[in-house]
């Protein structure tokens, strides 16, 4: 018995759908200004969120992702799961964001690890990693670029 070779072709498209957020029009010139989408949208989440922004050449925001959900102190994001939106998207570079929920901004060695490894994927793509900024909701935020991590 001999096997047909079976070939599958896979289409992606981009889907573009007009929207009233706000972020479509938002520029990202400072952590603190990437603070405030991220919290906007993740903050008062009752476990770990992580958000991917993706920004065009001018760092407007093109899209928001989830990329993960996780447990009330983790999330395991894989780089795959966030280059692969800003790819879909045409994105120059990606901010990443997820918060705590126990309230305490403090990256923990696996935020530093996983951002290590965002940027050098991201390399890799040639989609540069801004930052990744750490949110809570009682309004605090550390950015690993302003802390030297990136």
């Amino acid at each position: 018995m001999e096997l047909a070779p079976i070939f599958e072709v896979v289409r992606i498209r981009q889907e573009i759908r007009e929207t009233s957020d706000p972020f479509t029009t938002f520029q990202i010139s400072s952590p603190h200004q990437a603070q405030e989408l991220a919290a906007s949208y993740i903050a008062h989440e009752d476990r770990e969120v992580f958000l991917v922004m993706m920004l065009n050449t001018k760092n407007q925001v093109v899209g928001l992702h989830r990329a993960h959900t996780g447990s009330l102190n983790a999330s395991i994001v894989h780089p795959r799961d966030v280059l692969k939106c800003a790819v879909l998207n045409n994105a120059a570079s990606i901010i990443v964001s997820h918060q705590h929920p126990s309230g305490d901004p403090t990256p923990s060695r696996e935020d530093i690890e996983v951002t290590k490894r965002l940027a050098e994927a991201g390399k890799i793509l040639g989609i540069e990693l801004l930052d990744h900024v750490i949110v809570s909701h009682l309004g605090n935020h550390v950015s690993l670029k302003e802390k030297g991590y990136l």
